[in-house]
């Protein structure tokens, strides 16, 4: 099987009967690891013929939008980089095409591109230009024009670049297949061939895709083309598909290494201390012999030598480490050497975790609580600008120094937008994180967000103020839930009188079973723990005292009855 995106390009652009080309088409597919995160891209832009500077438009487009996207970090999804290129460019093009001695839209353009990343192909589009696919002797155009026609002929665009401050772009997403055919066209080619009989000459389409795309060129100016004329061939030769048995392989490319002890060396770094032995993994302060530096050494445990979904957990931890720039977050590092075994190198953090600062602060006040809230919802929103959901947010996974600054840690499980982009045999939809603070839509089998990692911080700041979790505690073995009214949360209030009741409103909101139902935003949650929300101090005052105080409900209950019992006693026996 093949384990690298092979795809070829070929293009050919002519003014034609014009005097100017105001097409432009431009391809690229990187020969390094882009490849895998970011694929192959090509983008065919056509200016607007009434636009005095339209071929700067179209060549700006293109290029700009290559060099942009491949900039953009790899784990943003492909709509997401896209979208961010795509609305930098029109906003640059409406800005100087309507500025100065220009006149008034002097830079538009259409623009259709095609990213194919792993095994699917991304489309964006806005205009007149096309994107055909060729598969199995069918054609068929996966765009739709963006023009309608008044005064009988004439045909106007109905969207492109640069025409207006804000866009609306068409996306869309296909499976890939391996021999596939994409075109790229402009419209002074696809409105002088029919499809038909481009259908007819891809059937018998050469190796030599540029000597191929020169001729449907000509034999659109043969047939009487009366504009520039645009083709750009991509032929899928070979996509990225492993069978677990590859993916494995892969994973092991280099051997877990051996338990270790003080005074043992590993690619040059002196073993220090052993500071945690796991059933998953093993850590170690480790000096660099050659720079003196510190670390912490972090290898997997030989327990999970035959498990890939871990190992390719283990190896995104150390890439995750390395994408985030934070103080809130820990670092991992490239090595100066080449590896000769599985493991990675992060920043030697010796602080304990939340759930020791926690136990040493058993009733701590609303501030301190709201500081650590404020410092990992930092570290999450670091995460979440580059499209990555924690996943397994909990105290043991947060530490803290004795000034209270905190480091979000363990990025095994976390989910990078962009990497689950590429096809994996691995099934990376099990559940995540430790079962007291997982979100419940991962249990329920269904999608996670940034709301999901919003609930197990609000399960933490409970827990924070009131040394107790919000629901019944539970077990990963035997634990199930059929929905959301399964989980039923435990007032804050029952096990601390003294919190407030907008704190107890906001705690109660970000623990909400239903992600609908939770804040929508980090910041909001911090809001409200920091000002009463009057919305929520209402809410709760309207909820029966069973919800509100289970305890206090049937201990008042109890006393009614042990009342009711007496009097009868004493009305019988009087």
């Amino acid at each position: 099987m093949a384990t690298t995106l092979k795809v070829r390009f070929g293009g050919c652009s002519v003014a034609g009967v014009k005097a100017v080309n105001q097409d432009a088409f431009a391809a690229h597919l990187p020969a390094t690891r882009q490849a895998d995160t970011k694929g192959a891209a090509c983008a065919m832009a056509d200016g607007v013929s009434s636009s005095l500077d339209s071929h700067i438009a179209s060549q700006t487009s293109v290029t700009t939008f290559l060099q942009d996207y491949f900039a953009t970090p790899d784990a943003w999804t492909v709509k997401t980089a896209s979208a961010r290129v795509l609305h930098a460019l029109n906003r640059w093009l409406y800005q100087h095409g309507n500025s100065g001695n220009r006149a008034k839209n002097s830079l538009v353009t259409t623009f259709s591109a095609l990213v194919i990343k792993s095994t699917t192909a991304h489309l964006l589009h806005l205009g007149d230009s096309r994107i055909y696919r060729y598969r199995g002797s069918q054609l068929e155009q996966l765009t739709r024009d963006h023009s309608s026609t008044y005064g009988g002929s004439k045909r106007y665009l109905t969207r492109a670049l640069g025409v207006e401050p804000h866009i609306e772009v068409d996306y869309r997403q296909d499976p890939v297949e391996c021999g596939d055919i994409y075109l790229l066209t402009s419209d002074g080619f696809h409105d002088f061939i029919s499809p038909v009989n481009l259908a007819g000459r891809l059937e018998s389409l050469g190796q030599d895709l540029e000597a191929e795309a020169s001729t449907l060129v000509q034999a659109a100016l043969d047939n009487g083309s009366d504009d520039n004329v645009s083709v750009l061939l991509v032929r899928i030769d070979e996509l990225p598909v492993q069978n677990l048995e590859e993916a494995h392989r892969s994973l092991t490319q280099l051997p877990i290494p051996p338990m270790l002890s003080a005074g043992n060396r590993l690619d040059g770094y002196e073993v220090l201390e052993v500071l945690f032995c796991g059933t998953r993994s093993d850590l170690y302060l480790v000096r660099d012999e050659a720079s003196s530096n510190l670390y912490t050494l972090k290898a997997p445990s030989l327990n999970f030598a035959d498990d890939p979904l871990y190992l390719d957990g283990f190896i995104k931890e150390e890439w995750v480490g390395q994408q985030i720039n934070h103080p809130a977050v820990m670092k991992t590092f490239s090595p100066v050497r080449p590896k000769q075994f599985l493991y990675y190198l992060a920043e030697y953090i010796p602080h304990p975790h939340l759930g020791q600062w926690a136990l040493e602060h058993p009733h701590p006040g609303l501030e301190p609580v709201r500081d650590m809230v404020k410092q990992i919802s930092q570290a999450l929103r670091a995460l979440q600008r580059q499209d990555m959901i924690h996943q397994d947010l909990k105290p043991e996974n947060v530490l803290v120094d004795p000034q209270g600054r905190i480091t979000l840690i363990d990025f095994g499980t976390v989910c990078v937008a962009g990497l689950d982009e590429i096809s994996s045999p691995l099934d990376h939809d099990i559940p995540q994180g430790s079962i007291n603070y997982v979100a419940p839509e991962y249990l329920l089998g269904r999608q996670g967000s940034h709301r999901s990692d919003l609930f197990s911080l609000g399960v933490i700041a409970y827990e924070l103020f009131t040394g107790h979790i919000p629901f019944q505690e539970r077990q990963r073995s035997d634990y199930q839930i059929k929905s959301y009214a399964d989980m039923r949360y435990i007032p804050a209030r029952q096990h601390r009188p003294d919190l407030p009741e907008w704190i107890e409103g906001a705690l109660r909101k970000a623990c909400c079973p239903d992600p609908a139902r939770r804040y929508a935003a980090l910041s909001e949650f911090l809001h409200d723990l920091s000002v009463p929300n009057t919305a929520l101090v209402a809410s709760e005052q309207r909820k029966p005292l069973m919800e509100k105080n289970p305890l206090l409900f049937w201990k008042g209950l109890s006393t009614l009855l042990a009342l009711g019992l007496i009097a009868q006693w004493i009305w019988l026996y009087r």
